[in-house]
């Protein structure tokens, strides 16, 4: 597929990235020199100096061969006009594009998006994607990462392995004698910064992070057996009432029934305003790393502490001065930089998330062919997590799991059969319409598409 990115930053890069590897043919145009600079020098991808709202640049892209533009720039105006350049004058046929304005997304508003007005085929919203996948968090307590597939009767749990795990160092094989009504896979995990692929022989051990997938309503029964029985928080300490904690904020107001939510908020016009939206929440207008300020909002009684303003180096101080209010509390921390991941352990920070990866996932989503829905990105796109439906002409119809010539580099979690989750072993048989919940390394993914493929 020939493949147009316009905005070459950390999401623009990382998107470039994926698509490259996975043999995509890339363009990626920026204004910016040095990231384009950094495309071409690191990546299978073409990169163009240029501004990507001016047709003779995206002319200059190959934009009249190409299949599907993703417009990801730091301004919403920009990927709007792109798209509907891609539309009326080169006829690209899949357009994608960030959006992050208020105006532009609610309300009467967001009639705009249409063939007739402005023809953008999917919207992301950055902020909103990030905001469900930490509420999607504090739903899963015990686990750092918590994903839905197949309309949520999946979920895929992230799950940190601590001295009291009590299925640690237990064979994988002998998990169902020990523990009979176990009904999960576990799928990988991450071992001392690298990731493996689990085996029936593999052992779980402590400082493990691993990937499990249950049907949901054994979440909690799963999280159980992995020595976490801790309790949805009421008591909520958001820092940052920019359009993440507002939105999370907004989300929690209406689904956990008797939560408490402060937000801390530094300027003033801005608490004003997320006040005034807001139903229950308490709104505190001043700075996050003010003892005074902490005290008003009474961070020792907080159950979890989210920090997520724009700011990594505050959301990591802001969770490090609520661990040493002695009080036991969950803390999570937006972190744009990478190389702060390295800090999490020695901090005692419970979740750092990298919102970039949230959208990259968002948008992999609409890039894949075949019947592949849902995808979710880990350790930045190496492996990703999908759903995909068997199809009457499927390679797999029929076939035992351990009899089809599925990819080395790919784990089955979970098939959806109707109304029926099915935790599939060796001898599981394959039939027509099933879904199946996957994790794939991001070489195998070519050979994925082409098995769930719809021709």
């Amino acid at each position: 597929m020939n493949i147009i990115i316009c905005g070459a930053g950390k999401v623009g890069f990382s998107i470039s990235k994926q698509l490259s590897s996975q043999g995509h043919s890339v363009t990626v145009i920026d204004q910016s020199s040095e990231d384009i600079k950094r495309i071409n020098d690191t990546q299978d991808a073409k990169g163009i100096v240029g501004r990507a709202s001016l047709p003779s640049v995206l002319e200059n892209a190959g934009a009249e061969n190409t299949d599907m533009i993703i417009a990801v720039t730091r301004n919403d105006e920009t990927n709007m006009v792109v798209c509907q350049l891609a539309s009326s004058l080169f006829n690209i046929q899949k357009k994608i594009a960030r959006i992050r304005t208020k105006d532009f997304l609610e309300g009467k508003w967001n009639k705009l998006y249409n063939k007739s007005n402005i023809p953008i085929d999917v919207i992301i919203s950055p902020e909103k994607e990030v905001a469900k996948s930490l509420f999607r968090r504090l739903e899963a307590p015990g686990a750092l990462d918590n994903v839905p597939f197949a309309n949520n009767k999946v979920k895929m749990l992230e799950i940190a392995i601590e001295k009291s795990c009590p299925i640690r160092n237990i064979p994988l094989k002998k998990l169902t004698e020990k523990f009979p009504n176990f009904r999960a896979n576990i799928v990988g995990l991450v071992r001392k910064g690298k990731f493996k692929f689990l085996k029936k022989e593999d052992k779980l051990m402590e400082g493990d992070n691993v990937y499990v997938v249950v049907s949901s309503d054994q979440l909690n029964e799963i999280l159980k057996a992995f020595g976490h029985e801790e309790k949805t928080s009421k008591k909520i300490l958001i820092i940052g009432g920019g359009n993440i904690g507002f939105h999370l904020a907004k989300m929690v107001e209406e689904n956990f029934e008797g939560a408490r939510v402060k937000i801390i908020e530094k300027n003033k016009t801005r608490a004003e305003e997320i006040a005034s939206e807001l139903t229950s929440s308490i709104v505190i207008n001043g700075d996050a790393l003010d003892e005074e300020i902490l005290k008003e909002a009474n961070l020792e009684e907080s159950e979890t502490v989210l920090a997520l303003t724009n700011d990594d180096e505050n959301n990591i101080m802001a969770c490090v001065l609520a661990e040493k209010t002695g009080q036991t509390k969950r803390t999570i921390a937006i972190v744009n930089k990478s190389n702060y991941s390295l800090l999490q352990n020695s901090l005692n920070i419970d979740d750092l998330v990298d919102p970039r990866m949230t959208t990259v996932s968002r948008i992999m989503e609409h890039v894949h062919r075949g019947t592949i829905a849902t995808v979710y990105s880990l350790l930045d796109g190496d492996y990703e997590f999908v759903e995909a439906k068997v199809l009457e002409k499927s390679e797999l119809l029929n076939k035992k799991i351990k009899d089809s010539d599925l990819p080395e580099n790919i784990r089955i979690g979970a098939v959806v059969r109707g109304k029926q989750v099915i935790i599939p072993g060796g001898d599981f048989i394959f039939e027509k319409d099933d879904l199946v919940v996957l994790l794939a390394s991001r070489d195998q993914l070519k050979e994925i598409e082409n098995i769930f493929s719809i021709i």
